[in-house]
């Protein structure tokens, strides 16, 4: 069993939190939390076989959060000492008070029930950080020499990167909680120079809430990949550039992520949905109006918000508000039927509660409303669906393509227009692969293509996909989140040539 780490919990945390929220309880606060939050960041890149860099870095401090006559206020500092937990509290009321001419709103928060010394940690078995470096390089090093053997292979870029997030969090109302999770993203790149230019092949490993034991092939099979990957590449030297048009998809889980997290996910995020966040990446078009009512898709599409799956990119035992985590249905038949929530989102709203997505990724930021792992729920779940496999799905294709791992993505202001392409795509002709095609790219408008789904494979197909840089806010923030889909048909999905797009 994981444990929380003693040097963690040997910092003067109660005692930071009993002089912050004394001196905000002193002067009024409606709400008053404090956030103690150290995050260890580790990356390793090599180039060709070689060390390029390596880096090791940890920064930690506290935040204080107020309400005052329903106005926020907030401080922070790297200074970990009562005294400066009192200063950042006068900060953070200070502010409070400032802003309270201009805001024409007040804030209200959502109830959450009491949760008095809660410990949470993620699932792991070796922390990557006691493994010496020298350790980390050799096992890199090792696969680069199996790519770099190979004669198609002319360059190998290889990297990890590395992250432990340990938070304490506490508040008037009397909610303390204790939590530490380690993520670890490692990506493999090979590049060979054909005829045409350059052309490269990457691994298809998510990144994930693990240990070093994902490495060594704990959650995925990383030696089958370094070796799968020069034929991959070298067919796709081979391969011909496909012709443009509308064809039936079956798309793996490897790439559909994105596209969940592009069209799903933000887009159900309840604060972008009321405009908060058009400055920075857009609103949506699922608007709360909307909520019960609005078509998302066909009746195949279920979708959840998970802040609670193991090994999530999101998951936590409790949210930055002090709101325990769960699962709630965000799309249910294809019927548009939740929103992600914080406190304040859930209470303005008419929400009963927060679904626990406040989220901040330092001591210095503030919580903001953030991503769940949003996943699409595989075929033995779905209505009226069977529990295929992905090569069943594909043998009922005639002319079709079947799309592998996620590359490249473009999506319009409203999460409603959208482009994306992937590491391969493959003709299907009769119900059969026959080999790779290039420069193609799938476009199509949201409710549209969720409304083409028309099979889900079952739970053999299922694979939870993410990213560690998903970004909001101003000033920005990133965050790590996961996203999980079987394979899935899509029917007449337009493909266009990149090549001859990119040529007008």
């Amino acid at each position: 069993m994981s444990e929380l780490d003693a040097d963690f919990l040997a910092l003067p945390l109660d005692t930071l939190a009993d002089a912050a929220l004394q001196h905000a309880r002193t002067a009024g606060a409606s709400h008053a939390d404090l956030r103690v939050q150290r995050m260890r960041g580790g990356q390793m890149v090599l180039r060709d076989g070689r060390l390029s860099s390596a880096s090791d870095s940890t920064d930690s401090g506290l935040a204080v959060r107020v309400l005052l006559d329903g106005v926020w206020g907030f401080a922070a500092t790297d200074e970990l000492t009562p005294e400066a937990a009192v200063r950042a509290a006068e900060q953070a009321l200070e502010m409070a008070r400032i802003s309270r001419p201009l805001v024409q709103e007040r804030v209200e928060l959502a109830a959450e029930p009491v949760h008095r010394n809660v410990e949470w940690v993620s699932a792991y078995r070796r922390d990557p950080f006691d493994v010496p470096v020298e350790d980390r390089a050799a096992q890199l090093a090792g696969w680069a020499a199996t790519l770099l053997a190979a004669p198609i292979v002319d360059h190998a870029d290889l990297s990890v990167n590395l992250a432990k997030e340990q938070k304490y969090y506490a508040d008037l109302a009397g909610t303390v909680t204790r939590q530490q999770r380690l993520l670890i993203e490692p990506e493999i790149t090979v590049l060979a120079i054909g005829e045409d230019g350059p052309e490269t092949m990457r691994s298809l490993g998510p990144p994930t809430a693990r240990g070093w034991e994902y490495l060594d092939g704990d959650g995925w099979d990383w030696a089958g990949e370094v070796a799968q990957l020069p034929e991959l590449l070298a067919e796709r030297l081979r391969a011909p550039s496909v012709q443009a048009g509308d064809y039936d998809l079956v798309i793996d889980p490897s790439n559909l992520w994105l596209t969940i997290h592009e069209s799903v996910g933000h887009a159900t995020e309840l604060d972008r949905s009321l405009g908060y966040e058009a400055a920075y990446a857009g609103t949506s078009f699922a608007t709360l109006d909307g909520l019960n009512s609005f078509r998302y898709g066909s009746e195949l599409m279920s979708v959840t918000g998970d802040r609670t799956v193991e090994h999530g990119g999101a998951t936590i035992g409790y949210d930055d508000e002090g709101v325990a985590t769960q699962s709630w249905d965000i799309v249910s038949d294809g019927v548009l039927v939740g929103f992600q929530l914080d406190r304040a989102m859930a209470a303005k709203c008419g929400f009963a509660a927060s679904n626990g997505c406040a989220y901040a990724d330092s001591a210095l930021s503030v919580p903001v409303q953030r991503m769940a792992n949003v996943s699409l729920q595989h075929g033995s779940s779905g209505p009226g669906s069977a529990d295929a496999s992905t090569a069943e799905l594909i043998s009922g294709v005639s002319d079709g393509l079947y799309v592998v791992g996620d590359k490249s993505w473009s999506i319009d202001m409203q999460r409603y227009n959208f482009q994306f392409t992937a590491q391969r795509f493959y003709r299907i002709s009769g119900g059969k692969l026959a080999g790779q095609v290039k420069d193609a790219a799938y476009q199509g408008s949201t409710p549209a293509f969720w409304g083409s789904l028309r099979a889900l494979g079952g739970a053999q197909t299922y694979y939870l996909g993410g990213a560690s840089n998903c970004g909001k806010a101003q000033p920005g923030q990133s965050a790590w989140v996961s996203h999980g889909a079987p394979s899935v048909l899509f029917e007449g999905v337009k493909v266009l040539n990149t090549r001859d797009e990119g040529a007008r």
